[in-house]
């Protein structure tokens, strides 16, 4: 394991901590919290109606966003080294890059999300992305090492 932390992987895996806890907001404070992340109206209906719907799919959200923060943990040295991290990390970093520049082509998909929520969640997407690509990036020669 790596002796210093690699800040980078590590403000990716704060971030990504920080984004499962307003999901799990979403779910617990229901339709205002959907609407204020901006979720869209149908999401915040469907919540403040007590459909399972809304809780399911942010559930999910939340626990990938989670699994990534493990992986930021596992990469910067601050855990235990996890299977596959150099994929996991090369994965994580394209999905966050993918989805921040992709939002053109995805906003018709999603008509009811605001331009506010598209253009702030995928700017938080590509910083995400790019903290995950420079902590990578930083720590590939140590990534590649096999354990002892």
């Amino acid at each position: 394991m790596h002796s210093a932390s690699n800040k980078y992987l590590l403000a990716a895996a704060i971030c990504c901590f920080a984004a499962a806890l307003a999901h799990l907001g979403c779910i617990f404070f229901g339709g205002e919290w959907y609407r204020f992340f901006g979720a869209g109206e149908q999401m915040a209906r469907m919540a403040e109606q007590g459909l399972w719907y809304p809780t399911i799919v942010t559930s999910i959200i939340v626990l990938v966003l989670l699994v990534w923060m493990l992986y930021g943990l596992s990469g910067a040295g601050v855990i235990k080294r996890l299977p596959l991290t150099k994929l996991a990390l090369i994965l994580i970093t394209s999905i966050f890059l993918l989805r921040g520049v992709s939002f053109i082509g995805l906003m018709p998909m999603f008509p009811e999300n605001s331009l506010t929520f598209w253009l702030i969640s995928s700017g938080i997407c590509l910083v995400i992305g790019s903290l995950f690509a420079l902590g990578s990036w930083q720590q590939w020669s140590v990534l590649g090492e096999k354990k002892a």
